[in-house]
């Protein structure tokens, strides 16, 4: 084996003439091309320039496309946190019209149980009113009722119709002893 044969094994580069007559040809091909203008297979003007023009188009091409494409970017994040905005505020309006529907449900819950409680009331005050009325007028009913007998009893017994003073006197007693409970006088 050769250290020619060694190196190229090993992966390094070795410095032979082969190498070094590519290399000065590839250079001058470079040199003659960004000076040489070849009309005679379509390229007007030396290569080296025409391909860097080519390059720097693409290049601006390229950047301009970079730029729409942050321009869009930027344009969607506006637009997302755009939407994030109102979703929230739409979340923060849903929110206020639940509690508002939460308190005029018990606000009226409240009124309506105030007014059934009132009108419980009223009923009740009613029916202790008539009750009470009733009662008065059972009384004064029975009062009247047992006059009336006192009245005829007493007058079967003395003999004599009553009237005036007498008869109220006579009236009011009987009753007293009757409310007493004792019947006596």
């Amino acid at each position: 084996m050769t250290h020619s044969s060694l190196y190229l094994q090993a992966g390094v580069l070795t410095l032979n003439g082969t190498f070094i007559v590519e290399t000065v040809g590839f250079l001058l091909m470079l040199l003659f091309l960004a000076r040489v203008p070849l009309p005679f297979l379509g390229i007007p003007k030396p290569v080296f320039p025409w391909i860097i023009d080519i390059a720097e188009a693409r290049q601006r091409d390229i950047t301009a496309k970079l730029q729409e494409a942050e321009k869009a970017r930027a344009e969607a994040e506006a637009r997302l946190k755009e939407a994030d905005e109102k979703l929230v505020e739409a979340r923060r309006t849903a929110e206020t019209v639940i509690q508002g529907a939460n308190r005029s449900g018990e606000q009226l819950r409240q009124e309506l149980r105030e007014k059934a409680e009132a009108e419980y009331q009223r009923l009740v005050e009613g029916a202790t009113r008539d009750i009470e009325a009733e009662r008065e007028r059972a009384i004064q009913s029975a009062r009247d009722e047992v006059a009336g007998l006192v009245v005829a009893a007493t007058e079967k017994v003395i003999g004599e119709t009553l009237d005036g003073p007498k008869h109220k006197q006579l009236i009011e007693r009987a009753i007293q002893e009757v409310a007493s409970g004792d019947g006596r006088g």
